[in-house]
């Protein structure tokens, strides 16, 4: 229909990596720690997505909003080597997004610090509607300003029929379901992870009741009533959960070694996204964006080792996922 596959929506940030031996328990006010390792990337749900769409194939645009600083500087120099399009806005007074990723090596642990600014600043005034031609929108989180400007972008692709996926993070999740109706309402896909989730339906009271399937079976449902016909809840390490055409399924992910778990979400999401456009089958789909983000969660970095087509292709065969289909 149009000559975009996917236009992203959502944050580009400067990602600053810190590895420490240290225990992050026992650090306590005051200390001076030795870092063990250090890498700088750029990154953002945005930024992450557009990449991913682009290794695996598909033509694809960029709607974000940067700041006039050395940060913006270094995240659009690392977006040049990948190939799409993004979308000229003004730049914000508020400074480009950025995170400090403070890891442990000894306890397999971390602490994320963000700063949120350009992000929130994006104004319909920054737009043009010919930038919103594109035969799915990938809608990632967004706050202040930009929230606004995203209810005005989501009730324009509904009119125009556009395929929206949803992917809220925990704060927009926690806003509730009065909160995102527009963008619920707009949805084709939802895809969030079991926290998110639960504070979407407000239904934290499920994490205690019975086995795992049966609270995400119940908050499958719930979200699905909420407009997306398609709902996919993922749990980290843990069993992944998905709702479509009367049909749950589920996956258990395959055991890798994990170095850093920043960006196997918009991994994931992009990657199944990718193989719906492509016209795999859903469970192929699903297994796509599995392996898009085994492949992230061994390195350091959201988009480092980003698959192809061709690799996902091989891992997908060489896992070999099992996936549960059970009918309603």
């Amino acid at each position: 229909m149009f000559n975009y596959d996917v236009l992203c929506i959502g944050s580009a940030t400067l990602d600053n990596f810190l590895v420490v031996e240290a225990d992050l328990s026992k650090i306590k006010l005051g200390d001076k720690v030795l870092v063990a390792h250090q890498e700088v990337h750029s990154g953002g749900g945005g930024t992450n997505s557009a990449a991913s769409f682009s290794k695996l194939g598909l033509k694809v645009k960029l709607l974000t909003k940067i700041g006039n600083d050395l940060a913006a500087e270094m995240v659009l120099k690392e977006l040049k080597s990948y190939n799409f399009k993004i979308i000229k806005t003004a730049r914000s007074r508020k400074p480009t997004d950025s995170s400090t990723i403070l890891s442990s090596a000894k306890n397999k642990d971390r602490i994320i610090y963000v700063h949120k600014g350009a992000s929130g600043d994006l104004a319909l005034s920054d737009l043009k509607k010919s930038d919103l031609k594109a035969n799915w929108i990938y809608l990632a989180s967004l706050t202040g300003k930009s929230l606004k400007t995203g209810k005005e972008i989501v009730a324009y692709a509904k009119s125009k029929k556009i395929k929206l996926l949803f992917n809220p993070s925990l704060y927009l999740a926690s806003l509730g379901k009065s909160r995102l109706k527009p963008f619920l309402d707009a949805a084709t896909v939802l895809i969030l992870n079991k926290e998110e989730a639960q504070a979407l339906v407000n239904s934290h009271r499920s994490r205690s009741v019975g086995n795992f399937h049966k609270p995400v079976e119940h908050l499958l449902m719930k979200l699905q009533e909420m407009g997306p016909s398609t709902v996919i809840i993922t749990d980290g390490a843990k069993k992944l959960s998905a709702i479509n055409n009367g049909i749950i399924y589920s996956l258990i992910p395959p055991k890798v070694k994990t170095v850093e778990t920043a960006g196997a979400g918009d991994a994931f999401t992009s990657g199944f996204l990718a193989g719906v456009i492509k016209r795999y089958t859903f469970e192929d789909s699903l297994r796509l964006g599995q392996v898009n983000a085994l492949s992230v969660i061994q390195h350091i970095g959201t988009k480092n080792k980003l698959l192809t087509e061709r690799e996902a292709r091989q891992l997908m065969n060489k896992f070999k996922i099992k996936i549960n289909a059970q009918a309603l």
